[in-house]
C-alpha cells in the first residue's frame, strides 16, 4: 500500500485545480481500498457544513448539492471527533443519516477519516461497501495516512483553483497564503518567482580519470568564490550595515571549513568528478544541520546549500539568467538564498517570501537588517501561478495576500506608513539605557553563534553576549577542533565584544543535533545523551574546550562559562572538578590564567526546583526558556501536531520561572533568560516583574525590548505578574499583556500599525 500512497499523493500534487485533485482522489482510492464508493466531503469554513464535492459510487447529481450540518450524520461525527470511524453496519449506527439524493441506503461497510491541516478539519474522506464489512486495521491506517498527506495537496489545489477564478473574473476578492514564520513589516509589490540556476540534486555521478586536475579545478572555484564574496561585501558597504556585511565572513568561514572543502577533495581523490563530489559533501553536511533541534543551527543548512549552488555554478561556468526586477519587487521562491536576495537592487526589493526557511536564516537576518518584510514556511503556495501578481507581504501575521482589493491595499499602505514611523522611533533608542520609569535597570544582551553575530551585537549596542553557542565551530570541522584552534576562536569573540561580557556555553550537542563526525542515534534524543552529559562522559573533549576558553580569557578577561543541561548537583560538581583540573594544569604549564565567572543553564524542571542549591555553587544562573517550556509542558515545539500547546506564558512556566528567580536571588546570584521569551514584548513584562537581571535575545528584538523596559515601571510589571499568576491559561495571560502594551502605545510591537 505504501507505493499506492506515494503514487496517489504525487498525482494529486500535480493536479491543476481542486476539481481535478478531488476526481483523482476518488478514482485512485476506490480500487486500492476495494470499495464500492469513495467520496470526499469538504468543510465550508464559513458555515461549518460538510459538502459532498466528489464521489465515485454515489449519484453524481448529489455532488455540490448535499450539505451536511457540522454534527449531522456519520460524516459530521468523523469531523467533530477528528478521528476515523469504522463500521460494518452503518445504517444501524444512531448517527446514520439517510439522504435519498445520494443513493447510499444499500451501503453497510463504512470508513471515514478526517482531513486535517494545522489543527483545522478541511473535510472527510469516506469509503463504503455494499455488504457488511469492517475495514481492517491496515486499511484504516492507510486511509488515515493518505488523508493526512492529501490535506496539503487539497489546500494547494484549492489555492490554484481560486487563482484561476481570479484570472477568469469568476472570483472577486483576495487569496490569502499562510506562513509559519516571518520578519515584521509590510511590503506591497509585484511577485518575482525565482529558482536556482544550478541544481545540485540534478548532478549525476561521473568517474574522473585525473583526480588531481579535478581538485585543482575545484580549488580554483573555491578561491574565485572567496574573492567574489569579498567583492560583494565591499560593493554593499553603503547598503548594508557593518554587522550585516559580517555575514560574508561567515560564508568565508564555511568555504574554508575542513568539512566542506576537504570533504569534497577527499571524494574527488576517490575518482568522483568535482560537481558530484560537491553534491555529496553539501548534502551530507546540510542534512546534519537540518536535523538539529536548535533553530539557529538548523537554519545554517540553507547557507550551506546556497554556497554549494554558487560553487556548482562556477564549476559549470554558468552566468545565470538575466532577470527583470520591477520597481517594487516581492521576491518569492522555494528557498530564497543569500545569492538570490543580493541579486535584486536593494532600492527595488520590498518583500520576501520563501516556502522553506525560518526567521533565523541568514536571509532573514539580512532582510531584518534592511527592514525588508518577509514570510517563511509558506504552505499551499503554487509558485508557478504567482509570478507577476500583485501581493502584500504581511510580516505581522505571517501571511501573503494575493490580488488585494483597493480597500485592503489602502489599509496596508496606512499600516506600512505607521510601521516606518515606529521603526524610526526604535532607532532613536539605540544609545538610550534600558531603565524603567522608576529607575530599575536591566541588561539587554544578545545571543550569538558566529563572529558575525558578535560584530552585529556590538554595533546594535548590546550590553554583552548572554549566550554564545560554541558548538557551531565544531560543526565546521571534520574532526573535533584542537585546543589552539578553539583558543583563537574564543579570543576573537572576546576581543570583538570587549570590555562587554561574553558568556560561552560549553559544547551542547546530542542525539537531536549530532556532529557529522560523531553521530549519535537515540530513540528519544530530548531525554537522552546530550549537553553536559556528553561532556562529562568525554572528559578529554570537555577539558580541551575548557582549557581553550581559559587561555582565551587570559588575554580578554570579559568571559563567563556556562554549563548546559544541568539536572542535578552531582553533574555540576563533576563539571567544576574538570574545570579546576584544566585551570590547575594551565597554571602548572606557566600560563597566567584566571577563573572566570561560572554559571549554569536552567533548562530542565529538576534544576529549576533545585535552583537555590545549584546557585550557591556558581556565580550566575541563566534560564533556557525554550527547553524549560518544552520539558515543563511535555511539548515538542517542532512537532506540528502539538506545537500549538507550546507557550512560554503558560501559568506553569511563569510559576516555575518566578520560583527560579526568587531562589537565585535568595542565594545572591543574578539571573538571566536567554530563550525566545527574552525577545517577546509580552513575555518581557513578566520577566521584568520577576526581577530578572538580564535578557539575552536575537538582535532583531533588542530595541523592541528596550522600548518596553523604558515604558513601564518595575512596580507596574510586578502588578501585571501578580495578575497573570492568577490566570488559568496562556491565552488569557497574553491577551492581558498585549492590552497593557497597547495602553502604553506599544501595540505596534505585537501587531501591524500603531
Amino acid at each position: 500500500m505504501l507505493e499506492s500512497l506515494r503514487r496517489i499523493v504525487h498525482e494529486v500534487n500535480a493536479a491543476h485545480n481542486l476539481d481535478e485533485a478531488l476526481t483523482l482522489i476518488v478514482d485512485r482510492v476506490k480500487p486500492v481500498m476495494q470499495a464500492d464508493v469513495c467520496s470526499v466531503y469538504l468543510t465550508d469554513p464559513e458555515t461549518g457544513e460538510h459538502v459532498l464535492m466528489e464521489t465515485d459510487g454515489l449519484r453524481p447529481s448529489a455532488v455540490g448539492r448535499v450539505r451536511l450540518l457540522p454534527d449531522q450524520g456519520l460524516v459530521g461525527l468523523v469531523a467533530s471527533r477528528a478521528e476515523p470511524i469504522n463500521l460494518d453496519n452503518a445504517p444501524g449506527h444512531p448517527n446514520f443519516q439517510f439522504i435519498a439524493s445520494t443513493g447510499e441506503a444499500p451501503f453497510h461497510g463504512f470508513l471515514g477519516v478526517p482531513i486535517i491541516r494545522r489543527g483545522t478539519t478541511l473535510g472527510v474522506l469516506v469509503v463504503q461497501q455494499r455488504e457488511a464489512r469492517r475495514y481492517t486495521g491496515d486499511e484504516e491506517s492507510f486511509l488515515a495516512t493518505l488523508a493526512a498527506q492529501l490535506a496539503g495537496s487539497i489546500s494547494l489545489a484549492e489555492v490554484r483553483q481560486r487563482l484561476e477564478r481570479l484570472d477568469t473574473g469568476t472570483l472577486i476578492g483576495t487569496v490569502f497564503l499562510e506562513g509559519v514564520a516571518s520578519t515584521r513589516g509590510l511590503g506591497i509589490g509585484e511577485a518575482v518567482v525565482v529558482f536556482p540556476d544550478a541544481a545540485l540534486d540534478a548532478v549525476p555521478d561521473k568517474h574522473v580519470s585525473d583526480p588531481e586536475a579535478e581538485i585543482e579545478r575545484f580549488n580554483q572555484a573555491v578561491s574565485a568564490e572567496v574573492a567574489e564574496l569579498k567583492k560583494l561585501g565591499d560593493q554593499l558597504a553603503d547598503v548594508l550595515s557593518a554587522s550585516d556585511r559580517a555575514l560574508f565572513d561567515a560564508y568565508a568561514l564555511l568555504l574554508s571549513s575542513d568539512s566542506l572543502v576537504e570533504g569534497t577533495v577527499t571524494r574527488i581523490r576517490q575518482g568522483i568528478w568535482a560537481p558530484a563530489a560537491l553534491r555529496h559533501t553539501i548534502s551530507e553536511f546540510a542534512n546534519v544541520f537540518e536535523e538539529m533541534d536548535d533553530d539557529y543551527l538548523a537554519d545554517r543548512a540553507a547557507d550551506i546549500r546556497d554556497l554549494g549552488r554558487r560553487l556548482l555554478e562556477r564549476l559549470q561556468q554558468t552566468a545565470g539568467r538575466e532577470r527583470h526586477y520591477p520597481e517594487r519587487t516581492v521576491l518569492m521562491g522555494e528557498e530564497i538564498s543569500v545569492s538570490q536576495f543580493l541579486e535584486v537592487p536593494q532600492d527595488r526589493l520590498v518583500g520576501l517570501v520563501s516556502v522553506h526557511g525560518t526567521s533565523a536564516s541568514h536571509v532573514a537576518l539580512l532582510a531584518r537588517g534592511l527592514s525588508i518584510p518577509a514570510v517563511f514556511g509558506l504552505q499551499s503556495a503554487p509558485l508557478d501561478r504567482l509570478n507577476g501578481r500583485q501581493v502584500v507581504v504581511d510580516g505581522y501575521s505571517a501571511r501573503v495576500c494575493v490580488h488585494p482589493g483597493p480597500t485592503l491595499i489602502e489599509q496596508y499602505r496606512r499600516l506600512a506608513k505607521e510601521e516606518a514611523e515606529l521603526s524610526h522611533e526604535l532607532e532613536a533608542l539605540l544609545d538610550q539605557p534600558a531603565i524603567t520609569t522608576d529607575g530599575h535597570d536591566y541588561r539587554l544582551l544578545a545571543n550569538a553563534g558566529l563572529h558575525a553575530d558578535v560584530a552585529a551585537a556590538r554595533e546594535r549596542r548590546a550590553q554583552g553576549i548572554g549566550l554564545y553557542r560554541s558548538e557551531l565551530h565544531f560543526y565546521l570541522r571534520d574532526r573535533f577542533p584542537g585546543e589552539d584552534e578553539q583558543t583563537a576562536t574564543y579570543r576573537r569573540v572576546l576581543q570583538t565584544m570587549a570590555p562587554a561580557p561574553v558568556t560561552l556555553r560549553t559544547l551542547d550537542i546530542g542525539g537531536d543535533k549530532p556532529l557529522p563526525y560523531y553521530p549519535i542515534k537515540e530513540s528519544n534524543p530530548f531525554l537522552g545523551w546530550r549537553g553536559i552529559r556528553i561532556s562529562l562522559d568525554q572528559t578529554d573533549i570537555f577539558k580541551t574546550q575548557l582549557r581553550a576558553m581559559l587561555r582565551a580569557s587570559a588575554v580578554h578577561p570579559n568571559m563567563g562559562i556556562m554549563f548546559p543541561m544541568i539536572s542535578c548537583v552531582s553533574e555540576l560538581t563533576q563539571a567544576l572538578v574538570v574545570l579546576h583540573d584544566a585551570y590547575r594544569e594551565l597554571i602548572e604549564d606557566g600560563m597566567p590564567v584566571n577563573l572566570p565567572r561560572i554559571g549554569i543553564m536552567v533548562e530542565v524542571p529538576s534544576a529549576a526546583y533545585m535552583t537555590r542549591t545549584l546557585a550557591r555553587m556558581v556565580d550566575f544562573i541563566a534560564v533556557g526558556s525554550n527547553d524549560l517550556t518544552q520539558y515543563l509542558l511535555a511539548v515538542d515545539r517542532n512537532n506540528v501536531r502539538v506545537a500549538h500547546l507550546y507557550d512560554s506564558l503558560h501559568p506553569a512556566v511563569l510559576f516555575t520561572l518566578n520560583h527560579v528567580c526568587r531562589q537565585a536571588h535568595a542565594a545572591a546570584r543574578p539571573v538571566s533568560v536567554c530563550g525566545e521569551m527574552a525577545g517577546d514584548p509580552a513575555s518581557a513584562l513578566m520577566l521584568m516583574g520577576m526581577g530578572i537581571d538580564a535578557l539575552s535575545m536575537s538582535l532583531g528584538n533588542l530595541l523592541k525590548i528596550k522600548w518596553v523596559v523604558r515604558s513601564f515601571s518595575y512596580a507596574e510589571t510586578r502588578g501585571l505578574l501578580k495578575e497573570a499568576l492568577q490566570m488559568d491559561n496562556a491565552s488569557q495571560v497574553r491577551a492581558r499583556l498585549n492590552a497593557a502594551l497597547d495602553e502604553r502605545g506599544l501595540g505596534g510591537l505585537v501587531r501591524a500599525g500603531r
